[in-house]
């Protein structure tokens, strides 16, 4: 009764909301999976039809999922931008498995009990993966324009059914970059390479002031001349003096 009561809710849900628009299940062979959806096109209910995240369901057995961020591999999220993941569901299972709604979270990457901003939720109309299939969904969010650059934990859930019962699976649960709108150069990024340029040209002045000062210390040193011949040049010149006064002295007093 309660499975029953679960499926009435989500369809009167999908019924009542106020935003409809139809869009693609999958735009360009982007993904590694492929469409399947049952009875036609896939119709996207509304971003903030119901808060997901506040069940908490099993995962079905025979539901595969995967995720991909189209021509986006390093992850990076604009903040205040609209950002496209896409959703792989595999159904290997026996039963159909209706496709029900998408939601995601931001968390701390040292604490996912920090939740940091529960992203919109994407219901769907109309999609069903039948068995033996798959299907693509895309999922279009955006994380607050006030959200500090840095890194951060995307947690994706999808919620689904199989013969009335309801299930989720965590189609990703890792890191992305969140960056300042309109640039990948935040404010502290600017700064730290500002700091770097600094240090490198004061370790710079420093090592031209320690050159400087072992240039002066070396050409204040005495010079040590290698070699005796300015030595030895003098000393015959002396010895030839001596010579000289020598035979001038023995000459005189031989003609005394």
């Amino acid at each position: 009764m309660a499975m029953k009561s679960f499926s009435v809710f989500f369809f009167v849900l999908l019924l009542a909301s106020p935003i409809l628009q139809v869009a693609r299940c999958q735009s360009e062979a982007e993904a590694d999976v492929a469409e399947a959806v049952e009875g036609g096109e896939l119709g996207i209910v509304g971003e903030e039809a119901q808060d997901f995240g506040s069940g908490n369901f099993d995962s079905a057995p025979g539901v595969e999922t995967l995720c991909l961020f189209p021509k986006n591999s390093a992850k990076l999220v604009s903040a205040g931008e609209e950002t496209e993941l896409l959703v792989g569901v595999e159904n290997v299972g026996e039963s159909p498995v209706n496709v029900i709604a998408i939601t995601a979270s931001v968390h701390l990457p040292f604490d996912h009990r920090m939740l940091v901003q529960n992203l919109s939720a994407q219901a769907f109309n109309n999609a069903s993966v039948p068995p033996s299939k798959q299907a693509t969904f895309p999922y279009i969010f955006a994380v607050s324009k006030y959200l500090q650059p840095g890194t951060f934990d995307l947690v994706g859930n999808i919620f689904y059914e199989i013969d009335q019962h309801p299930y989720q699976s965590t189609f990703y649960n890792g890191t992305i970059e969140v960056v300042e709108a309109g640039g990948f150069l935040s404010v502290e990024s600017v700064f730290l390479v500002t700091l770097g340029i600094a240090l490198l040209v004061l370790f710079g002045l420093w090592l031209q002031g320690q050159f400087q000062r072992i240039s002066k210390k070396t050409k204040r040193a005495p010079k040590v001349e290698v070699g005796t011949r300015t030595t030895d040049t003098s000393l015959d010149e002396w010895l030839q003096v001596r010579a000289y006064g020598t035979i001038y002295h023995f000459y005189h007093n031989f003609d005394a």
